[in-house]
This record gives C-alpha cells, structure tokens and sequence, in this order.
C-alpha cells in the first residue's frame, strides 16, 4: 500500500528463528519477522493477554508468536482441526503426502506440529486447541492482544474466522490478516476481502504491510461495514 512503511526486524531470539526457518510452512522469513514484531509489541502493549492464531498448520508461525509470549511472560494459543485446509487435500498444489495419516486415509498436521514446538522447546508457552475455528470462538471468553487470521482461504473459513475472533480483540490489540492480495492474479481473495471488511468497519487502523502480511490495531467498537 502506497505510503505503508514496513517496520524494522524484529528481535527475534536465535533459537526461535532458527526453528521457524526449519519448520515445515509457508511463511517466508520477512514476513515472519513482522509477525513476531506485532506479536511482541502488543503483549508489551497489552500485558497478560494471549496472543491468538487461527490456522497452525506444522506450527511454523506458532513458532514466533510463542517466543513473543515467552518473553512477555504470556501464552499463544494456535486453533486448528489439524485436517488440512481446502488447498491441502489430495489433487491441490500445497498437498503433502508425509502429512496423510495412514490409518484413516486424511491430513494429519498435529504430530508435525508437536514435533515443531518440541524442537524449538516452545511447548509450555503454546495452547493447542483442536476443533474448528467457529466453535473454539463460540465458546473463548477472555480478550486478546492478538488476532492472527491465516486458516482456510476461502470466503466462509476467513469470514468465520474474522467473525468469529475479531470481537474478542481488545481495544488497541492487533489484528493480524495473512495471504492477503489486492490482485487476483497474485492470490485467493478471500483474506482480502476479511482486511476490507476490517478497514471499512472504521475499527482499525493500519500499522504495517510487509509482504502480504497486514497488521491493523483496533482503535475503535465494531467489526463490520460501517461499524
């Protein structure tokens, strides 16, 4: 976005980038950096509240947000039912036959995941719910610092995801959309379309675009269209 400075690198700690960067995922490591760097900054900002991200996959940008709780003497909580999303399934470009537990014939992302967080010696700063992202959000009652949206990629799964959790943000708390493409040609829309909706809502203000990660603060009541 025109006039949309990218912040500086973060201070990650060695051990947890060096575990990011060997973690199985799709984040690439600039972006990451401004994932932790927003992660940080709002458990800093919002102390003892947890930071939240719906979309765990192998656990490779729960990687960073729990090295940020970590130091902030606070937990990250990760939702996934751990099956895959739509673009991981069998005939899709992001499909991975390593991760198809052989018993049941589906995805299986869980295993990978705990191995991430054993591996990068995470697991007592990390809550791992497994279920699906609308129920998990029905039932969640306490605010958060921050709300990271990378799960399913179409229009129900981010619409329910942004639904779901962005009323659970705390007043100046961060909401933080991944994947997100103005150009079609570059990306699915549907991240797109949770961001626009954020932005026209009159409930945030954009902080940061670094890739097509975008950081919003919530500055204002609301979560739809014009409030």
């Amino acid at each position: 976005m025109e006039g949309m400075s990218t912040p500086p690198p973060a201070e990650v700690p060695a051990d947890a980038l060096a575990a990011f960067e060997a973690a199985k995922g799709f984040m690439p490591t600039h972006e990451g950096l401004a994932l932790h760097a927003a992660a940080a900054g709002a458990a800093a900002r919002l102390p003892g509240l947890p930071l939240l991200e719906v979309g765990t996959y192998c656990g490779r940008s729960t990687i960073l947000l729990a090295a940020a709780a970590r130091e902030a003497g606070t937990v990250a909580v990760t939702v996934d039912h751990h099956r895959g999303s739509e673009e991981q399934q069998p005939g899709w470009e992001y499909h991975d036959t390593t991760l198809v537990d052989p018993e049941v014939g589906l995805m299986d992302t869980l295993p990978a995941f705990r191995r991430t967080l054993h591996a990068a010696g995470l697991e007592d700063h990390v809550v791992a719910v497994v279920g699906r992202s609308p129920q998990v959000a029905a039932v969640w009652g306490k605010p958060l610092a921050l709300v990271f949206i990378d799960g399913g990629h179409t229009d129900e799964h981010a619409g329910n995801d942004y639904e779901g959790w962005v009323p659970h943000l705390a007043q100046d708390g961060l909401l933080v959309i991944h994947d997100v493409f103005a150009d079609p040609a570059d990306g699915g829309q549907a991240p797109w379309r949770i961001y626009r909706r954020a932005m026209d809502s009159g409930a945030f203000t954009e902080v940061s675009v670094t890739g097509s990660l975008h950081v919003l603060r919530r500055t204002g009541a609301g979560t739809r269209d014009g409030g």
